[in-house]
């Protein structure tokens, strides 16, 4: 083999490399993105593809925590660590936030010194409409908006 051919093979071989390192890395790095159930229903799986059990239907709106992608596949994880698959192409980005204490204030402004206008509950999904300072403003499938301190929220 020539020299010239050798320098050729050995940059050939280093850009495959690179990019298989490249693709292997943009893969199995965690993501810290959120995305929410964009359609009335979703199915988180157990394994990226529809061959695979179904663990729970998601509905309309629900914050996921992205922990790795496989081709049109989403890893994801909720509000109480639990993890699975769902298609990518099911997810949005809306932003939402779930109660993730047993009770909290909703109150008329980002701060204690505002009244309470009602109360959340465990689980209680929520459309996030802005934050401030520590605060989110969040709205209610009824429609309702108030203030919750985001220490009690778990989402976006």
């Amino acid at each position: 083999m020539t020299r010239k051919a050798h320098t050729q093979t050995i940059a050939t071989l280093l850009a495959w490399c690179t990019i298989a390192l490249a693709s292997t890395l943009a893969q199995a790095q965690p993501a810290s993105q959120m995305v929410s159930v964009k359609g009335s229903i979703l199915n988180m799986r157990s394994g990226p593809g529809t061959q695979n059990t179904i663990l729970w239907e998601l509905q309309k709106g629900y914050p996921l925590q992205v922990t790795q992608r496989k081709n049109r596949w989403l890893k994801v994880k909720d509000f109480e660590g639990d993890s699975g698959w769902v298609a990518a192409s099911l997810t949005g980005r809306t932003p939402h936030h779930i109660v993730k204490v047993n009770n909290a204030n909703v109150r008329s402004g980002p701060g204690t010194q505002h009244r309470i206008v009602s109360k959340a509950t465990y689980g209680e999904l929520m459309r996030t409409r802005e934050k401030r300072d520590g605060w989110v403003r969040v709205e209610r499938n009824e429609g309702k908006s108030g203030w919750i301190s985001k220490k009690l929220l778990w989402g976006w």
